[in-house]
C-alpha cells in the first residue's frame, strides 16, 4: 500500500508543479509564442477547469474501478499534454495542452484520500491530508526558482519536455504499485444526489470554493505580471517571490494538519486562517505598490494561513458514509477546482478590461475580488457544523 501512495504522492508533486508553473514562464511564454496576460489566465483556468470536470466522473471510478487504474491511465493523459506544451507554437496549443495536463493531475490526490479515508483511522485523516498536499507543495517550490534555473540553463521546451517524461514515468508507476482497497458491497443510498441532499457539507463545499482559489491564483498566476508589471523585476526576482509564497503554503499545509486536534476544532481553525488571508489581500488592494518585506510578508501569510485545503476537505469528510467515499472527496475537492479555474478565468478579463494607468490598477481588482470571495465564503461558513473524528 505505502509504494502505492509514494507514486500517488509523486504525481500529486507533479500536479502542484503544473498549476504553479505558468507564473514563472510568462517572460517566456510572451516572448516567443506572443502569449499575453489574458491567454495565460485562460490556459490556467484551463487547468483548474478540466481538472473540474473530471471530479464527477472520478468519485464514480474511485468508488466501482478503484484508483490504481483510474489514476494510472489519467497520469499518462496528463504525460501527453506536457508534452504538446513542450512542442506548442501557438497559445491556443498551450491552452490545449493545459487542459489535457489538468484531466492527467485530477485523480492523484483524491486517490490518495481515497486510501486514507478506506484504510487508515479517521482521526488520522486531516493530519495524512495535510503531510500529503505539504509534501506535495514541494512541486510549487520546484516551480519558482529551479524551473527559472532549468529554463535558463536548457530552454523551456526542454525543461517541459522532461517534465512530460517523468509524468509518464510516474502514471506507469502508479499501475505498477498502487493496490486498491477492498470494494464496499453496501450501495444503500448510492446517488450523488444523497450527498447533495446532506445540508451539513453545503457549507464546506462553501468555504472550499472559497479558500483555495485566491491562494492558487495568486502563486500560480498573478504573481509574476505583477512583480513584472509594478516592480520591474527579472525571472529570477519572480522565482525568488515565488519561492517565499510557496515555502509558506508547504509550511501551512503542515500546520494545519494536527491542529484540528491540537484545539479540537476544525471550523473556528479553518475561519480565522481565511480571515486572516482576506485581511491580506486587503492589504494588497490598498497597497499594491508595496516593495521589499511588507510586500514578502503579506504574499507569506496569504500562502501560509490559504493552505486550508486539507482541513476543509478532512471537514466535510467525517459527514460521508463508506460507500460514497469516492464520490464525497471529489465533490468537495469539485468546488474547490471549479471555483479557482472560473477565478481564473474572471481575473484574466477583469485585469484586461482595466487600463493600466497606474499599473497597479487592474491588480487592485484583482486583488479585491479575492477578498470578496474570501468573505462570501466565511459568511456562508459561520453556518456550518462543526465536526472533529
Amino acid at each position: 500500500m505505502y509504494t502505492g501512495i509514494i507514486a500517488l504522492g509523486l504525481g500529486y508533486l507533479l500536479s502542484q508543479f503544473y498549476r504553479a508553473f505558468l507564473a514563472v514562464l510568462t517572460p517566456v511564454l510572451q516572448a516567443d509564442l506572443g502569449a499575453t496576460a489574458e491567454d495565460l489566465a485562460t490556459a490556467s483556468g484551463m487547468w483548474f477547469l478540466a481538472f473540474a470536470c473530471m471530479q464527477i466522473p472520478l468519485g464514480w471510478a474511485l468508488d466501482r474501478v478503484g484508483p490504481r487504474l483510474t489514476s494510472g491511465v489519467m497520469v499518462i493523459v496528463g504525460a501527453a499534454g506536457a508534452a504538446i506544451f513542450a512542442m506548442a507554437t501557438t497559445p491556443m496549443a498551450i491552452k490545449i495542452a493545459m487542459a489535457l495536463i489538468g484531466v492527467g493531475c485530477a485523480p492523484v490526490l483524491m486517490a490518495n484520500y481515497y486510501i486514507f479515508a478506506r484504510m487508515l483511522p479517521a482521526a488520522a485523516f486531516g493530519t495524512l491530508a495535510g503531510v500529503t498536499i505539504g509534501v506535495g507543495s514541494l512541486g510549487n517550490i520546484a516551480a519558482s526558482l529551479p524551473l527559472t534555473a532549468a529554463v535558463d540553463a536548457f530552454g523551456w521546451r526542454q525543461t517541459v519536455g522532461v517534465m512530460a517524461a517523468l509524468t509518464l514515468a510516474t502514471g506507469v508507476a502508479v499501475l505498477a504499485l498502487v493496490r486498491d482497497p477492498p470494494r464496499v458491497t453496501d450501495t444503500a443510498g448510492g446517488s450523488l444526489m444523497d450527498l447533495l441532499r446532506m445540508p451539513a457539507l453545503w457549507p464546506v463545499f462553501a468555504m472550499m470554493a472559497a479558500c483555495y482559489g485566491p491562494s492558487a491564483g495568486l502563486r500560480g498566476l498573478w504573481l509574476g505580471p505583477w512583480q513584472a508589471d509594478v516592480f520591474g523585476a527579472t525571472a529570477v526576482q519572480i522565482g525568488t517571490v515565488s519561492l517565499v509564497m510557496g515555502l509558506a503554503m508547504v509550511a501551512g499545509n503542515f500546520a494545519y494538519g494536527p491542529l484540528d486536534r491540537v484545539f479540537g476544532t476544525r471550523k473556528w481553525l479553518v475561519f480565522g486562517g481565511n480571515a486572516l488571508v482576506a485581511l491580506a489581500f486587503i492589504a494588497l488592494w490598498a497597497w499594491p505598490a508595496t516593495a521589499g518585506l511588507p510586500m514578502l510578508a503579506l504574499v507569506a501569510a496569504i500562502g501560509l494561513f490559504g493552505a486550508a485545503f486539507p482541513m476543509v476537505m478532512a471537514h466535510g469528510r467525517a459527514f460521508l458514509p463508506p460507500h460514497l467515499m469516492g464520490r464525497g472527496v471529489t465533490l468537495i475537492n469539485l468546488f474547490g477546482i471549479g471555483a479557482a479555474g472560473l477565478m481564473q478565468v474572471a481575473t484574466g478579463r477583469l485585469h484586461a478590461a482595466i487600463p493600466p494607468d497606474p499599473a497597479t490598477r487592474p491588480y487592485e481588482a484583482v486583488f479585491l475580488l479575492y477578498a470578496a470571495v474570501v468573505v462570501a465564503g466565511l459568511a456562508v461558513y459561520l453556518w456550518s457544523q462543526d465536526r472533529t473524528d
